[in-house]
């Protein structure tokens, strides 16, 4: 029988639990919605469902606000974290395509004197 792994982007926690889950108010995670710091998947009935992962950035705000970062130095720093996993996805999906136009040519010297 094969683990069971947690998919860290599935939206599973309403907003009490993720609050409860991140300490901090219910209040917070709202405004961090609005500002676009945090943005959970909402139900057809407009509630907010946070994933594992939404909840961690929740933790990563609150170690950065914690280090005297505002929240429009904190919004900055996680859009920079995010581009930069972007790249470093493209930069591995480059290395690993194994299908190169690339042509090398190779053409030994002959060495004088032997």
């Amino acid at each position: 029988m094969q683990p069971i792994t947690p998919d860290i982007d599935a939206p599973l926690y309403g907003i009490g639990v993720a609050a409860a889950m991140a300490g901090m108010h219910q209040q917070t995670l709202r405004q961090y919605d609005r500002l676009g710091l945090v943005v959970p998947v909402r139900t057809a009935g407009q509630t907010r469902l946070y994933s594992l992962r939404d909840i961690a950035r929740l933790h990563e705000i609150a170690a950065l606000s914690s280090e005297g970062v505002n929240l429009i130095g904190i919004a900055r720093i996680l859009a920079l974290e995010t581009e930069n996993a972007r790249l470093r996805d493209r930069i591995a999906e480059l290395t690993n395509q194994t299908n190169s136009t690339a042509v090398v040519v190779w053409r030994p010297h002959q060495r004088r004197g032997f």
